[in-house]
């Protein structure tokens, strides 16, 4: 377990950390000549019985809280350390309001300097102690009276200690480290320390720096100041890091060593948002604030999500917009301080660490965090019963550290079902896939000679407006089924055909006979008009219907190719297997050089060839945009070859 100290300067801590372990935690030059802690400090207690008790040594002076949060938040318990003689001062109070915030109720008060005071000041102290921690999550903690000078009360406490039990943290999840201190050490190189919050981290690991995304590899490690092979989630470590671009200047305090599978850095994260009732006036919507998240202190602002004020004691939902990205996950806790640095303004626990750009007050998305706060078995069955009626399976689980196969459990407790990485309730599926059949049926009903619908439009048509990805997952579900039919750009029913009337149906028949005898080079509107006596608007119409089904495309102004042919050009582009010019494409389609070259600028147009001066090759990607190419040996025989 990880008991952090948390009190006024002077009251004792480090000295009480010394008689607990032997250690001296100031361990920088400064801190020895002015008798203070600057930074934190580690230390530990080897029990001899395979148990140890780290401590997070913290500075108490009002300067340096911003180091003291650094520490507090990764420790499993808190040491409050009160002096007997001066009692409660105002780094007491608020390094309390600090544990309180961080959801911390585990905890024992050390009443140091015991040997200066008479028992009857002793328990005037303990009375006021117990009244400061009536209101908070330490309430009813256990008071010890203690000596560093002369040992009074040490052994007691660190039996207390214990008794408190080991880290409730997981670990389960994927491996994440916040980095309090980095440093070079010779021989070694980059080393960094700090608690391990999830998971597990084993040498020779693969992981990131987040939030920057560099790779490390774990070249050795320590954990509870133990070389080991393995560190596990609630243990203090120290990583020895390598890795191309790694240095020491490259990792700063604030930053997350993390599994791969975590590097999702942000600079929005909805909260859950409690201001102090020591507050003398409310917060502001937008408020400039310091924000502290794990080990790393940005600046950001608090967009309020319920109102435009939040009154001193009162806890609401907002977005903590951020200077700069951060590592976060759901559960994490927040501290806000003032602009000025000089007083803890309120706690939050991260929500969302993915909260939205737009739309963060609406109504739907209000009931979304509210949702989302909740434990991780009942958040499941709220997210598919909503609105959305979808869940974005591993978002969910980067957001909550799960791993997959945990997501696919609770989501199989919730009644959902995954399809291609959402997740959805079965009724929810079952309505959408309805609605994509009816709205097609009825769409062909009221417009029986249009060809279809294109998948855009049919999405904005549906009673459930789905995001474009979702959409798009439950119409290839569709597609595959064969309910739904693609016909070149659009989408219809199996049963639906373009129904041409007797007249049209009679000329296209002849229209299409001339496409395919004359294909390279076929005959414009005008000629067809003329040929077959048809008014000229009539005939582009027809066209132009035909092509909206794919039976043809325009390859320029009232110029129409048969679908297979154009993809049978394409076919004889590709076949050169190299740079080609226009005059080589030309003889091979034998069609003239004016017809040649307006086949090629409406391949360039659709990306089918680039262009580099005279000369154009293929672009592979979109060979078949027109449908699959025919082999060869059959665009010979079709030429007449």
């Amino acid at each position: 377990m990880i008991v952090g100290t948390a009190g006024h300067i002077d009251h004792g801590k480090t000295a009480l950390v010394k008689a607990l372990t032997g250690v001296d935690a100031d361990r920088l030059k400064e801190e020895k000549a002015r008798g203070i802690t600057i930074d934190l400090g580690y230390a530990y207690s080897d029990l001899g019985d395979g148990r140890q008790l780290g401590f997070v040594d913290v500075p108490g002076h009002e300067r340096f809280v911003h180091n003291m949060l650094a520490g507090a938040t990764g420790i499993d318990a808190a040491l409050l350390v009160v002096s007997s003689v001066e009692g409660i001062k105002p780094q007491t109070i608020e390094h309390l309001q600090i544990v309180d915030l961080l959801g911390l109720d585990r905890g024992i008060v050390a009443l140091t300097k015991a040997d200066l005071v008479d028992d009857d000041q002793i328990l005037e102290r303990m009375a006021e102690i117990e009244t400061l921690l009536s209101v908070t999550a330490l309430k009813g903690a256990e008071i010890v009276p203690v000596s560093a000078l002369t040992g009074r009360g040490v052994d007691e406490l660190k039996a207390r200690l214990l008794a408190l039990g080991e880290s409730g943290k997981g670990t389960t999840g994927f491996a994440r480290l916040a980095v309090d201190r980095s440093f070079l050490l010779t021989g070694a190189g980059v080393v960094v320390t700090g608690t391990i919050h999830a998971g597990e981290i084993r040498v020779d690991d693969r992981l990131l720096l987040s939030p920057s995304g560099l790779e490390a590899r774990v070249r050795s490690l320590h954990a509870q100041n133990r070389a080991a092979q393995v560190g596990r989630a609630g243990e203090r470590c120290a990583l020895n890091l390598t890795g191309s671009r790694l240095s020491k200047d490259a990792i700063r305090r604030g930053d997350w060593v993390i599994s791969p599978d975590l590097h999702t850095p942000t600079d929005r994260v909805d909260v859950r948002l409690s201001l102090l009732g020591s507050e003398g006036q409310p917060l502001k919507h937008w408020s400039p604030v310091h924000v502290h998240l794990g080990s790393a202190h940005v600046m950001g602002r608090v967009a309020l999500l319920e109102g435009e004020r939040l009154v001193p004691g009162a806890t609401g939902l907002a977005q903590l917009v951020l200077d700069e990205k951060v590592g976060a996950l759901a559960g994490d806790r927040v501290i806000l301080r003032d602009p000025s640095a000089s007083r803890t303004m309120a706690g939050a626990a991260v929500i969302d660490p993915f909260g939205p750009p737009r739309n963060r007050r609406t109504a739907r998305r209000l009931e979304e965090l509210r949702t989302l706060d909740q434990a991780d078995e009942d958040v499941l069955p709220g997210l598919l019963r909503l609105g959305s009626g979808f869940v974005e399976l591993r978002r969910f689980g980067q957001a909550r550290n799960l791993r997959p196969a945990d997501v696919a459990t609770l989501l199989q407790s919730a009644g959902g079902a995954e399809l291609d990485g959402f997740g959805f309730l079965a009724d929810t599926m079952a309505v959408a896939r309805t609605d994509i059949v009816e709205t097609l049926t009825a769409f062909h009903r009221d417009k029986p000679d249009a060809p279809g619908l294109q998948p855009e439009r049919l999405r904005v048509a549906l009673p459930w407006r789905w995001p474009i990805p979702v959409f798009k997952v439950l119409l290839d579900q569709e597609i595959k089924a064969k309910k739904v039919t693609v016909d070149g750009p659009y989408l219809r029913l199996p049963g639906h055909s373009l129904k041409l009337g007797a007249r049209d149906e009679a000329l296209w028949r002849k229209v299409a006979a001339d496409l395919q005898r004359e294909r390279f080079k076929p005959p414009r509107v005008r000629d067809f008009a003329t040929t077959y006596s048809v008014a000229e608007v009539d005939m582009r119409r027809l066209l132009q219907r035909l092509a909206r089904v794919g039976q043809v495309v325009e390859v320029a102004p009232d110029q129409y190719f048969l679908r297979p042919v154009v993809a049978e050009m394409i076919a004889i582009a590709n076949d050169f297997g190299r740079d080609f010019t226009a005059a080589e494409f030309r003889d091979q389609l034998d069609n003239g050089r004016k017809v040649a070259i307006l086949i090629l600028e409406f391949f360039d147009r659709h990306g089918i060839t680039i262009r580099r001066g005279d000369f154009r090759r293929t672009a592979p990607q979109k060979l078949e945009q027109y449908g699959p190419l025919p082999k060869p040996a059959d665009t010979v025989a079709a030429s007449g070859g």
